[in-house]
């Protein structure tokens, strides 16, 4: 005679196989998934300069350079809508340094696929900002912020802000 449970027995092991598959799945990324891949990488990339050296208690101008991730833009210092999210440059207080200016570049017309008569204005590829810093004498390291938002064409990622590392030594 067959017990209940040696019954139920194959289905038990087939139920524990479906959920170790499931879960197995669940951990291989989803490289193809744009709304997975976009999210990851780093959208925008302060490049240089690292070390600025000033002279201490004069506004002093700086260009500071930009890059933005293949196949992505994100919105310029002005979009078009005010319910877009501009690109800004920000020193915190108390880090012996003032941003004085920025002066950011003229974004670029772009229209997506999707509402071709729609023109955002964005940022592509690099770009820089034209700043104007004042430092009280010293060595300073500054970890100033660019806030902006990413998109590409179908999608844009919540906004983010990059850490902007510069070591700035005033005299």
């Amino acid at each position: 005679m067959q017990t209940v449970f040696s019954m139920r027995k194959p289905y038990a092991i087939a139920a524990i196989l479906c959920l170790a598959a499931v879960q197995g799945i669940a951990q291989i990324p989803l490289l193809d998934n744009p709304a997975r891949s976009i999210d990851k990488a780093e959208p925008v990339q302060y490049l240089y300069p690292e070390q600025l050296t000033l002279q201490s208690g004069q506004s002093t101008p700086v260009t500071l350079h930009f890059r933005i991730a293949q196949g992505l833009h994100i919105n310029s210092h002005t979009p078009k809508d005010q319910f877009l999210i501009p690109t800004s440059l920000t020193i915190p207080a108390g880090s012996g340094v003032k941003l004085d200016a920025a002066d950011y570049p003229a974004g670029v017309d772009y229209a997506l696929p999707a509402a071709p008569k729609t023109k955002l204005n964005v940022y592509t590829g690099d770009f820089a900002i034209q700043a104007r810093l004042t430092a009280a004498p010293g060595d300073h390291l500054v970890q100033a912020k660019l806030h902006y938002q990413a998109c590409d064409e179908t999608q844009c990622m919540p906004p983010r802000t990059a850490n902007v590392a510069m070591d700035v030594i005033a005299k």
